[in-house]
């Protein structure tokens, strides 16, 4: 199992990312809770990391913090939910905020999460809710590096919106989330993790 890997930020465009880790190139998923603490392509980067093997691929994910990688190792194991799924729902809401949502029986906030219907919600909450206090909330908080406000990609609003379908919106849908922002400014990961709170708080 490979727990960890630092290395140089080749490329990033989320939900996907490569780093070289001494001559290795590693490809990753990452959510864009992680996104938001990635420096800018060429930096040495550190994430912890969780491997899952299938027939037909080996696929690596990335993680800020332990309290993230702990909820993603807690939420595949939850009947109907895949790693993909996962993803989401932590690109969607900060683990404190999931966390107060199984507490309190939110259902209805963990619906506006995309690929999360109602009986998925129940599911969460029945399944999560012994589960949740195993989490270190003191981990979750998420610092953002040296350079977040550096100029923004060629065309973030672009990217932003390319990002939200390889999520799973549609076409239009991403389109919608990403024009309804003030996007002067914002690098593609920030226009997109507001887009999905601003979805989550209707």
């Amino acid at each position: 199992m490979i727990g960890r890997l630092r290395g140089l930020l080749v490329w990033k465009q989320p939900p996907y990312l490569l780093i070289d880790a001494h001559g290795v190139g590693y490809e990753l998923e990452a959510s864009l809770t992680t996104f938001q603490t990635l420096p800018e392509t060429g930096a040495e980067v550190t994430l912890l990391t969780h491997l899952t093997v299938r027939e037909d691929a080996h696929t690596l994910y990335g993680f800020a913090n332990p309290a993230e990688r702990s909820l993603f190792r807690h939420l595949i194991r939850v009947t109907g939910i895949g790693p993909r799924l996962a993803l989401l729902i932590l690109s969607g809401m900060s683990v404190e905020l999931f966390s107060r949502c199984i507490r309190d029986g939110d259902s209805a906030s963990l619906t506006r999460l995309p690929g999360v219907g109602k009986k998925t919600a129940e599911r969460l909450i029945i399944e999560m809710r012994d589960r949740i206090g195993e989490l270190d909330l003191r981990s979750a908080t998420v610092r953002l590096p040296e350079g977040q406000m550096a100029p923004p990609a060629i065309h973030p609003v672009d990217d932003a919106i390319s990002a939200l379908v390889a999520l799973g919106y549609k076409l239009p849908d991403a389109s919608r989330m990403v024009q309804s922002l003030d996007t002067d400014g914002l690098t593609s990961e920030v226009i997109i993790r507001q887009a999905l709170q601003a979805t989550v708080r209707r």
